[in-house]
């Protein structure tokens, strides 16, 4: 029996369509629509709208939690920290879950997700049954794999708010233990990690034990590690990494395997209080300021805020300078690369750019190309069905270089990934010129779809967005 998690939460649901409807219509038809949305989890620079936007407060709510199919639908603008809150009393999870509470399921599908279940589930976008989208005409419309808008169903991911907006997705979600139990597993050299990681995913098990997650940290080439999750109802003490102990740092160790314990739900945010290993930044990791840092404010959506005045009033130019050092080039980016070529692309990191530790994390598309083809399925961020990709991600700045070129290290990721067969996300700053973006996300598919969901441009264009920053 389906369980709605209030009497009227479709009605209620129905209520927010209504408000956002209305917003829309007092768009000025000479405006780019966008959302009236004060957070996010873009990393890019924005052009200021001077038109009202799109009023989305009443899409935040899980609608309703079905136990027995295992399914939710829920409002575009949720955040998966609403979301895991409303299925893990049922002992259910989404079947991906990015790792930051304040991501919303609209933003991880339109714009790309990723954690440690995506070697066996894929990305969030795939475990998406349908969708209700307002799209840049103004209308909304449901998409399905195989209804009349599966063209945009399949062309949504990844783009970014271009195309339309989530209303309503209905997702599939997983049955998951009360506990995880952990291995961290050194190693001393990066050929090694590679070829185990590779393993894993393809036998979802290591040293006779099942592998329920899995992902990595690098800290230097010499230093790196991936962590084994299995899920579990053995009861048994857990750690806590919410108050002084880090868990990025209980991660390393000399040799061998080490393990640990966490209930299923810090498991899944273990990664959302110190913001991965970013929050020492702020000097959260200083043990003398972590005690006197309220835990309410030792979490993503707060570190965003300093982060968004740093933006405002470049603070960290400013202090850089005092010292008589240039400005600091932001390096904030998640890339996909085949397996056989991670330690290639973290060596070369490395090497190239002064920025560690580095998260891995692999993935493999659910879905798989027709026997005797090579179709990809998700057209505007084409991975290869039936591959082991790998995600970098690194969060952090490098100094500038006199007489180099904007976005320097950027660009020289870009090329590298390129150059490896990958692919990168379209969060952060991007600099790519007009062709090889349309050969990397979309081309003249992603054109076709704009014709038909946005006929008037009343939508930002995908390159205007990602690149050149509108």
């Amino acid at each position: 029996m389906a369980v709605s998690l209030n009497e009227s939460g479709f009605a209620a649901h129905q209520a927010g369509v209504d408000r956002l409807l209305a917003s829309y219509r007092a768009i000025p038809a000479d405006a780019n629509v966008r959302l009236a949305k004060k957070t996010s989890n873009l990393f890019r620079a924005r052009a200021k709208n001077p038109a009202p936007g799109l009023d989305v407060s009443g899409l935040a709510k899980v609608i309703q939690v079905d136990p027995e199919a295992q399914t939710a639908d829920v409002a575009g603008m949720t955040t998966y920290e609403e979301l895991v809150a409303a299925t893990l009393p049922y002992g259910l999870a989404p079947l991906v879950v990015p790792q930051l509470k304040t991501i919303t399921l609209g933003g991880a599908v339109t714009g790309l997700g990723i954690e440690s279940t995506s070697f066996r589930n894929g990305l969030p976008h795939e475990s998406v049954l349908e969708m209700d989208v307002l799209t840049g005409a103004g209308e909304i419309i449901t998409a399905t794999p195989d209804n009349e808008h599966a063209d945009l169903f399949r062309g949504f991911p990844n783009s970014y708010g271009t195309l339309g907006y989530t209303v309503r997705l209905k997702i599939e979600l997983e049955a998951v233990q009360p506990f995880v139990a952990l291995r961290h597993i050194r190693f001393h050299d990066l050929r090694e990690l590679e070829s185990t990681l590779a393993r894993i995913v393809t036998e979802r098990s290591y040293d006779g034990e099942r592998v329920d997650y899995l992902d990595g940290v690098v800290f230097t080439a010499e230093e790196s590690y991936l962590t084994l999750g299995r899920q579990t109802d053995e009861p048994g003490p857990v750690s806590d990494y919410t108050d002084m102990d880090i868990f990025y740092r209980s991660i390393q160790h000399d040799a061998g395997i080490k393990t640990d314990r966490l209930t299923i739900h810090d498991y899944l945010w273990r990664w959302d209080t110190d913001w991965f290993w970013c929050s020492r930044a702020f000097g959260t990791q200083n043990p003398k300021i972590r005690r006197l840092w309220p835990k309410r404010y030792r979490r993503s959506s707060f570190y965003w805020k300093l982060i968004a005045l740093d933006h405002k009033y470049h603070i960290g130019d400013k202090l850089e300078a005092r010292q008589g050092n240039p400005p600091r080039e932001r390096v904030v980016q998640d890339i996909e690369v085949p397996v056989e070529r991670t330690a290639d692309f973290v060596e070369w990191f490395l090497k190239d750019i002064p920025i560690e530790p580095l998260w891995l994390c692999p993935l493999r598309l659910r879905d798989a190309a027709p026997e005797g083809t090579t179709a990809r399925p998700w057209p505007l961020y084409p991975l290869e069905p039936n591959r082991t990709y790998v995600n970098a991600g690194f969060w952090s700045a490098v100094p500038t270089v006199p007489g180099r070129p904007e976005g320097a290290a950027n660009r020289a990721i870009e090329h590298k990934v390129t150059e490896f067969d990958g692919h990168k996300s379209l969060y952060s700053d991007a600099y790519y010129d007009k062709d090889e973006f349309a050969a990397l996300y979309g081309g003249e598919h992603y054109t076709e779809l704009k014709k038909r969901y946005d006929p008037d441009q009343r939508l930002l264009d995908l390159y205007a967005k990602a690149v050149q920053r509108k």
